[in-house]
């Protein structure tokens, strides 16, 4: 499938994105000297290890080691196929790639995944065009009463799904697209004759976007009496409630520039706080906050200000939310709206600046637990019962800072000595298993082991440096690696320099195949110095002096090792072979020592 999309098209993608701007869409990134760096989207860990070098347009995780390009991180972030993630990175970028026909071959080589999402994109047009047509009006007229423009209604493709029972059905199949697909994806449902119907029939429609801008659900909301008041589609291979955030996609750079993210409950509650121009926002589709969701948040922004109606619900939504933030270690505030009152109604009704100065003013989530949650126990064992579940949300907490200082507010508010209050708490993480903390893996440095770490940066060194190439390979330097897939790169990297005078670093990078080879040499290009001229030189011809010796020292115990086993065996033959190699073995080496 590489094949259909024109290479000119693939380079021209590659020079417009910039992998800071794109990785920090989806990571919190901050700059480290040359580098940026962010908690690992790949895997779950607590210290950033998540490396972007932009100079390079690399990326590379020193904690699960998975690394490569732009392109690579699209196809890992996403699921996708190199066709799909080309095709992703040419609409974000504007690049117009050449349409045709599909062959049937080519069709059925296309991934279910971007079927179904072809098929979200299709259904996203018809929605919105009936919301913008004559059927439209009255969707049109319940979004002005609700306070929401046109333009933001706009920004995040709002539709309206008719009343009748296969309008969206006969559209898809007059375009030719697969109805039992549809029905996987949510979009229909099958009935008892074996038929389909539009599951979306007389609704406002929602387009829900996954993290990276791709219409993956819909949710649709009845505008006068009826049940449910509000339908999401089901979980399919593209969409699952508890692992989505509504809005998240376009809120990214919003934020970043502002370093916290808002989380509400509801559609209408973020279109609200966006029409106030409060754009660091998402929101949950109709479900429990889940970690998976915090986990979102955590790698968008370093804190979160989660907002809670009011209401009984949505107290016992807090508490049960409070321990999660707590457990990614995520900073909070809880907002706790007036009683009665949700985001959309406040801002509406008391305006954004008002809004906003409730937010800041909002305490941080211990601080909320130990006024709300503990507070001041009437009786002992009131006490009791507060004391056992404050040090069970204690033993959420891998920040010894905030844990000491949350330990000292339990025992100021429980009149318990701090003392014997650390003391239980520490014996408790004594007692407490760490086996699901701890990652089920091998660190890339043992698992890089088997590849030489000096070989590994003089290929890393050649891929940062081309121009060196040359007289590398005309000194020969590459015939004295040991390892074996180390010297096929650096043949092919010659190879590639030879082919077009220079090296595309980021295609070479593409390409290298899973495993310790690849990490070694990630590692070292994302970390690497930014050596040049003379001293690019010296340290270059330092690493092959280096290798050579090693090369030769390993050769004579090789041959130092035969000869002893062909004098056991009386070979005199394979003494004088062995005795005439190890002699050229030392000339060469004396050569080589003084030209060096």
């Amino acid at each position: 499938m590489q094949g259909s999309i024109p290479e000119d098209k693939i380079d021209e993608i590659k020079r417009r994105i910039d992998i800071v701007d794109l990785v920090a869409g989806y990571v919190n990134l901050k700059q480290a000297g040359r580098n940026f760096i962010g908690l690992c989207p790949f895997h779950q860990e607590k210290t950033p290890s998540f490396t972007v070098n932009r100079e390079k347009q690399i990326f590379y995780c020193f904690g699960c080691g998975e690394g490569g390009n732009a392109v690579t991180f699209v196809m890992k972030q996403n699921g996708l196929s190199f066709p799909e993630a080309i095709r992703h990175l040419a609409r974000k970028t504007g690049v117009v790639l050449p349409t045709r026909s599909l062959s049937d071959k080519e069709k059925g080589e296309l991934s279910r995944r971007e079927r179904m999402l072809r098929l979200h994109r299709t259904a996203a047009a018809f929605f919105s065009e009936r919301l913008e047509g004559r059927e439209g009006a009255a969707a049109r007229q319940y979004l002005r009463e609700r306070g929401i423009s046109e333009t933001t209604a706009k920004e995040f493709r709002l539709g309206y799904s008719p009343p009748g029972w296969r309008q969206l059905r006969d559209y898809l199949d007059r375009k030719r697209m697969s109805l039992d697909l549809a029905e996987r994806a949510g979009l229909l449902v099958k009935n008892e004759r074996g038929d389909f119907h539009d599951r979306f029939r007389g609704r406002l429609v929602f387009p829900i976007e996954d993290p990276y801008g791709q219409i993956v659900a819909f949710g649709g909301r009845i505008m006068g009496e009826g049940m449910p008041k509000y339908l999401n589609s089901p979980e399919s291979a593209l969409f699952s409630k508890g692992r989505n955030l509504y809005g998240l996609a376009k809120a990214r750079e919003a934020i970043r520039k502002s370093g916290s993210v808002i989380l509400v409950e509801g559609y209408f509650d973020l279109l609200a706080l966006w029409n106030a121009d409060i754009r660091n926002v998402a929101a949950t589709l109709g479900t429990a906050l889940t970690r998976d969701h915090v986990e979102l948040l955590r790698r968008s922004a370093p804190k979160a200000a989660v907002v809670f109606d009011g209401d009984e619900a949505g107290k016992k939504a807090l508490a049960r939310s409070l321990a999660l933030f707590v457990e990614v270690n995520l900073p909070m505030r809880a907002v706790v709206l007036p009683q009665d009152a949700d985001p959309d109604d406040c801002v509406r009704g008391l305006g954004r600046e008002a809004f906003l100065d409730l937010v800041a003013a909002a305490p941080p989530a211990v601080e909320y637990y130990v006024d709300n949650f503990i507070g001041n126990p009437a009786s002992m064992e009131d006490g009791r019962e507060a004391l056992r579940a404050a040090m069970a949300f204690i033993g959420k907490m891998e920040g010894d800072a905030e844990r000491n200082l949350f330990v000292r507010r339990v025992a100021q508010r429980l009149g318990v000595d701090e003392a014997v209050l650390q003391k239980e708490v520490n014996r408790g993480r004594g007692r407490k298993t760490t086996a699901p903390e701890r990652e089920a893996r091998t660190p890339p440095s043992a698992a890089s082991a088997a590849v030489d770490g000096l070989e590994a940066s003089l290929i890393a060194l050649l891929l940062d440096h081309p121009r060196m190439i040359p007289a590398v390979v005309a000194g020969d330097a590459l015939t004295y690696l040991q390892n074996e897939e180390l010297r096929g790169l650096g043949a092919a990297a010659a190879a590639q320099y030879e082919r077009r005078g220079g090296i595309d670093l980021e295609d070479f990078v593409a390409r290298l195949g899973p495993g310790a080879l690849r990490e070694a040499i990630l590692s070292r290009l994302v970390d690497s110095a930014s050596w040049e001229g003379e001293t690019a030189d010296r340290i270059c011809r330092d690493m092959i002096r280096q290798i050579k010796r090693r090369w030769f020292k390993e050769r004579r115990r090789s041959l130092n090792a035969s000869l002893v086993r062909a004098q056991q065996a009386m070979d005199a033959e394979s003494c004088r072979r062995l005795l005439a190699e190890k002699t050229e073995l030392i000339e060469k080496e004396k050569s080589m020592l003084s030209n060096g």
